[in-house]
């Protein structure tokens, strides 16, 4: 029991860490941009971000998928299978990558005036989103990496990646935005150059640790890549739904409660992000020992691990609650929003903040799903929020309580999924 706990916490906790620090390059860009181009820059980041979120969760789904299966192979002692999971994984990272640069670059405009974007907002949400499409197969690369580091007894050193990208990103964005004035093109600039500082010695790390292109398999094999791309799917969209459900927020704030509202779900956006981040850290930490105590046949381990997921998340999740309530009257400020926009703040920040005791729940829960194969339990809570949502947004509670039914959907949204998460986790657990 004392080595799996003491494997959990060498996994878990530089994976919290370096999820953090994934959330945080948006919160960066957003902290320079408001304080220095005001609140419609800093609304137009967030109009954009769930296409930041688009190419990452891109990465973190393929990276993911490759990750699983290698830790599942280790367990099992299948070294060929390993080594064509890792090949096969850093070829849909380049396709993806390729793919994601051409389609954004010709699509974004159309994109943004469907997210409900114009005017100010579609100015600076074009502007960033341009030069963050351009460099789009860096933070492929860079998010794709990490998982698969951390299968190789890497979880520091992506940790110790993340810190140097965020610390180059930090730089470039005082220099750029607060300096040379560059707006939110400056701060596009600068987080492409936070993960290309994370990208470099993640590479050196596999070329030195794995011997990647001696190791690894690039030959591509139909049945593997369609085998990732299944498992992909469940990372891919544990990463993206949360920006799907700032699209469909941000839709229904500038319907129901226009510019400010806009503003103000920037700010929550920005914090509960955070939350969430470190909560999916320690599902995605427990990955690698869950998937190799599931391909080694040991499910009294597997069990273990997930018990210590669940009770880690439920502290983290009271913390992150006792400080998003304790900062609520000041944290806005922080990042230069108008008087208005700190009052709605501090009182929508609470709707979202009991959310997170669900979320907890849901982030582990889908991890765990997806690290033992069980894919379509995965698919379910993770599609389910955005449509969930979607519904709730567009046809039920902001036509009956106005702004508020848009800032309480995400919270009942996650109540029903825990609803369903339980009885899903109950059914594996019968089988």
């Amino acid at each position: 029991m004392h080595s799996v706990r003491r494997e959990f916490f060498k996994n878990v906790l530089p994976s919290m860490i370096a999820f953090a620090f994934t959330g945080v390059y948006a919160i960066v860009d957003g902290f320079f941009v408001g304080r220095n181009v005001g609140d419609a820059g800093l609304a137009g980041i967030n109009v954009a971000y769930p296409l930041v979120s688009l190419i990452q969760a891109a990465g973190t789904g393929i990276g993911m998928a490759g990750a699983i299966q290698i830790a599942i192979n280790k367990g099992k002692g299948d070294e060929e299978a390993e080594k064509q999971y890792l090949g096969n994984a850093f070829v849909l990272l380049l396709a993806a990558g390729v793919l994601l640069t051409v389609s954004l670059l010709f699509a974004y405009p159309a994109i943004l005036r469907l997210f409900g974007a114009s005017g100010d907002i579609y100015t600076y949400a074009a502007g960033y989103i341009r030069i963050i499409a351009a460099g789009a197969a860096i933070q492929v690369f860079s998010t794709g990496m990490v998982p698969v580091i951390r299968n190789y007894d890497g979880a520091v050193m992506a940790m110790a990646a993340m810190v140097a990208g965020f610390v180059t990103n930090i730089v470039f964005d005082w220099l750029f935005v607060s300096v040379f004035g560059y707006g939110v093109e400056g701060a596009a600039v600068a987080t492409l150059m936070g993960q290309m500082v994370t990208l470099v010695p993640g590479i050196v790390f596999l070329v030195r640790k794995v011997g990647l292109f001696h190791y690894a398999r690039f030959a591509p094999k139909g049945s593997v890549l369609r085998y990732l791309v299944t498992i992909a799917a469940s990372p891919f969209g544990l990463t993206l739904s949360p920006n799907i459900v700032i699209m469909i927020i941000n839709k229904g704030a500038i319907i129901y409660g226009g510019e400010l509202a806009v503003s103000c779900y920037a700010v929550v956006s920005y914090v509960i992000c955070v939350a969430q981040l470190l909560i999916q850290g320690i599902g995605d930490g427990a990955q690698p020992l869950i998937g190799r105590y599931y391909g080694s046949d040991s499910p009294k381990e597997v069990r273990k691990v997930r018990a210590m997921a669940y009770t880690l998340a439920a502290g983290v999740t009271i913390l992150c609650i006792g400080a998003i309530i304790f900062s609520r009257n000041v944290l806005a400020g922080v990042f230069g929003v108008s008087g208005e926009v700190q009052v709605m703040y501090a009182d929508v920040i609470q709707y979202f903040a009991i959310g997170l005791i669900f979320a907890a729940f849901l982030r582990v829960t889908t991890s765990y799903f997806y690290a033992v194969e069980k894919n379509i339990s995965a698919y379910v809570l993770i599609y389910g929020e955005p449509t969930l949502l979607a519904l709730l947004v567009a046809f039920v509670l902001p036509r009956l309580l106005g702004i508020t039914g848009v800032w309480i959907s995400p919270p009942m949204t996650q109540c029903c999924l825990t609803l369903i998460g339980a009885f899903l986790l109950w059914r594996s657990g019968r089988r």
